[in-house]
This record gives C-alpha cells, structure tokens and sequence, in this order.
C-alpha cells in the first residue's frame, strides 16, 4: 500500500509526498547544510506499516517539518524551495509548457504575462513589472496576492504568494480568485521609494483609490470631497500624502468575526497594518477601535476546529509559515465534516500581565501570515536592511536538487529559479545509473507514473500541515514592557 502525505502551506493544500521523498530532502539539506544541525528525521522501517506506526510516522513527520520550517536558515534554503516547487508541480500534474496568466491591479488593470506554468512567484511577478515598465528595484516592493469578488461586491483576500509556489498552479486551486499586484510591505515609509518612479506612483496611486473607495480606509465626508477634486486635478502625490496620514492606510482589512475581546461573542472587523491588530467594532454608527501592538504579542497560534456531523468537536494544528509555513497532520476521515479557524494570541495587557484573546475567522491562517510578515519586516529594518532584502531574501548557496518522483524516478535540478523543474529536467532514474540508485523493487517508467500515482494513493491518504497549534510562533519581536509604558 502506497501512503502519500497531504503537506498544506499557510492553511492550503500545497503538495502530496511519500516517505522517501521526504528522506531524500533530508539526506540532501543534511549534506548541502553540514553547520546546520537538522532535526531528528524519523526512521525507516524494514516491514509494512500497522496503521498505528503509520499514525506514529505522521506524528514524526509532522514535528519534523515543523522544525524545519521555524529555522531561519533551512527555510531559506534553496534546496528547500526548489523541492516544493517541483512537489507542487508534480501533486498537480502540470506539464510544463508557455500559458498567458492574468494579474490585476487594484483597479481591475489586467497585466497578461506570457509565463510558464512552472515558474515560481518572483518569476512571474518581475514578468508582470516588465510590462507595466515598473523597475526592477521598485519591483521587489510589490507582491503577488490571490482575491475573490464576493456576492455582495466585496473584495477579499485569499492569500499572499510565496516563491515556493507556482502562481498558475495555485491560482488554478483558487478558481474564483485573481491574482492580484499590489504593495508587499507594511512600514509606509517605504512609500517614498516609490513615490520617486512614475510607475510605481501611478501603482501606489491606483492600490489607495481601491481602499479608499471599499471603505478600508475610512475618511470622512469633508475629506472625501477633497479627495474627489485632487483626483479630478491628477494630483497623485497630493493624493497620496493626505491619505498616507489617515488611521488605517497601508492596513489590509478582513470580513468581519467573532472574537472574545472585550466580551466574548463580539462581532469585530479585523485589520492589520502599521504595527497594529486592530479590532473594529461599530455601535450604530460609531467605530471602535481597539488596537494590540505587534511587538507586545508574545506568541500566536492557529487552530482548525473539526465539527462532525455529530455536532462534536475536535482541534488540530496549525502555525508558523514556511518563509511563513504551517505542519500538523492527520488522517483523513471518511466521515463528513466541517473545519473552522481560530487565531489565538497571547497579549501583554500590562507589566507581568499576558492574556490569550481569540479571533474566529476563516482567514486566521492569512492573519497568521500577516503577523509573522510584519515581524519579519520590524526584525528587517532593525538590522538596516531595506524591503529588496525581506522580499527577495539571500538564500543559502544552493546545490542541485535530487528530486525523487512519488514513482520512484529520480531527476536533478539544476536551477530552481523558473522552468527547470520536474517537465524538462536530466533523468537520473536506475536506467541511466546501473542501478546504484534507492529505487522500489517494482520500476515506473516517467510516462505511466502520473496513472501510477493517481491510483496508488487513492488506497490511503493522510495530511500534514505546517506547524503545530499546540506550538504557538514566537514573536521575535516582542518587547516586554515597564512601568513607564504602562
């Protein structure tokens, strides 16, 4: 019996893997990384697997991806990346060949980029910049993220891409979303770069008009009118410099939720930007705002709540991503359920004072996302270093990958960074190496292995998901606090 793994990044389905390809990552980073002291990976076993070891396994697996996905160094590995990439390709069965994607800007824009389906975010992302004309060094400040249109004409967003992934691939997943352009960043300052290209001014220009107009960022009737005349005048500068000062600008909004601050059952919109979780609340029609500094959470955490048909409940985990990731697993139940989210984080309220305050929403995993990416931002600018190195970060020197098929065919990859991946890449398998490679007893060929695959792992399947709710993200941001703060 074939067992494949189900591996969700950052709360989605990313990839299917057996054991022994999880093995060979290991094998790999433990020779390409040999300063780095890996995690303990767990142990072949000579015999078939009783479901308990399976279960047993997964456990294993689980904490080990965990580990590796929390480490600084092995999640900026480019082995890594490469071996997620081409597992993603390879799960989704895409052949690699030229297609046209569709990326938006904030006001409906369509950017039709000639891409392959196998290129990675960054790859796809500096494709789409060419044709707008936007600099290579504006590009970095920018990011690719997944929207859905809702009924009722609101736009939400579904994800941030990361450059372990295939935009086509991913955005295919999301079928009623669109990949849209905008800002990657969350320090406004960071505006003033921007604001010197023309580009990259109409860019920031046309992303603001979005928000204001959705109503994520809130103006008053007066100043709506300003607006209104400065966007007749073309005055985007003017434009920019009076919205840039408002509350919540360079904040990215959420549907409302359920949260249990200040009392439980409270209906909050949840937004997050400039350094802040905030919590909006609307009593007729007066906003309140209760803000949470980032750098006072010490530590958050997302979990799925199972609810069976039986009405009962039961949590799992979720967490930290891979350059943002999340691992727990479990086996796949034949029984209908539903799954919720929550995003809980535990707060300095005062000195010597931490309390747990819990959001309940679908978008908790993006939430997660969010947080470790404004920490990743505050952690960047502490060490001097400008928004090209958080958004396209030096990897570690990379060694070619040896990527083992679920089929057992092996293939080396050279470069990770667009198309050399799984469809046009030098085949290694037992016919060309004498048969001094760890290949299964029974062969298949590359050609039938996808048939292979598809009916081998419908016997059993199980899931593994970055990162463990028990396992709450550290901030390493997170500043205690004195008396004089409070």
């Amino acid at each position: 019996m074939t067992v494949g793994f189900n591996i969700h990044i950052n709360g989605s389905f990313h990839c299917c893997l057996r054991y022994k390809q999880l093995h060979s990552l290991h094998e790999q980073l433990k020779r390409s990384l040999p300063s780095i002291a890996l995690p303990s990976f767990p142990p072949k076993k000579l015999l078939s697997l009783t479901p308990n070891q399976i279960e047993q396994r997964r456990l294993n697996l689980e904490r080990y991806i965990q580990l590796v996905g929390q480490d600084p160094v092995l999640c900026r590995s480019e082995l890594l990346r490469a071996f997620l990439l081409n597992a993603q390709q390879e799960s989704s069965f895409t052949e690699c060949s030229e297609v046209t994607l569709d990326v938006y800007l904030m006001n409906g824009y369509r950017i039709s980029a000639s891409v392959y389906t196998t290129d990675c975010t960054s790859k796809v992302l500096e494709k789409a910049c060419a044709l707008i004309d936007l600099p290579q060094d504006r590009a970095c400040y920018f990011a690719l993220y997944l929207m859905r249109k809702e009924a009722n004409g609101e736009l939400t967003i579904v994800k941030r891409l990361m450059d372990f992934e295939a935009p086509y691939i991913s955005a295919k997943r999301w079928d009623d979303c669109k990949l849209v352009l905008r800002t990657g960043y969350w320090d406004s300052c960071y505006d003033l770069e921007l604001m010197r290209d023309r580009i990259a001014l109409n860019l920031l220009y046309l992303q603001t008009m979005s928000d204001v107009e959705r109503g994520w960022i809130v103006t008053t009737r007066d100043l709506s009118e300003q607006l209104t005349n400065m966007q007749a005048r073309g005055s985007k500068s003017e434009y920019l410099d009076v919205v840039r000062k408002l509350p919540l600008y360079g904040c990215l909004q959420f549907p409302r939720a359920c949260v249990d601050y200040p009392e439980p059952n409270t209906v909050a919109t949840v937004v997050l930007g400039n350094k802040e979780l905030n919590l909006l609340t609307y009593e007729g029609k007066d906003m309140q705002e209760t803000k949470f500094k980032v750098t006072r959470i010490r530590c958050w955490r997302v979990t799925p709540i199972h609810i069976n048909e039986d009405n009962h409940s039961s949590t799992g985990g979720y967490g930290r991503q891979q350059q943002s990731s999340s691992h727990s697993t479990h086996q796949q139940s034949s029984s209908s359920s539903t799954i919720s989210l929550e995003l809980s984080f535990e707060y300095l309220m005062a000195k010597n004072q931490l309390k747990w305050i819990t959001i309940y929403s679908e978008q908790s995993m993006l939430m997660s996302v969010c947080l470790q990416s404004i920490v990743d931002e505050l952690l960047n600018q502490k060490n001097g270093s400008d928004p090209a190195h958080l958004q396209n970060p030096q990897h570690v020197e990379y060694a070619p990958l040896s990527y083992i098929r679920r089929d057992g065919s092996n293939h080396c990859i050279t470069d990770s960074s667009s198309t050399d991946t799984l469809c046009n890449l030098v085949n290694n398998d037992s016919s060309s190496n004498n048969g001094t490679s760890n290949q299964p007893t029974q062969q298949h060929s590359t050609n039938n292995g996808s048939s292979f695959i598809r009916r081998k792992l419908k016997e059993f399947n199980t899931t593994v998901r970055f990162k463990n709710g028990k396992d709450s993200v550290q901030n390493e941001a997170f500043e205690w606090i004195g008396d004089d703060d409070l």
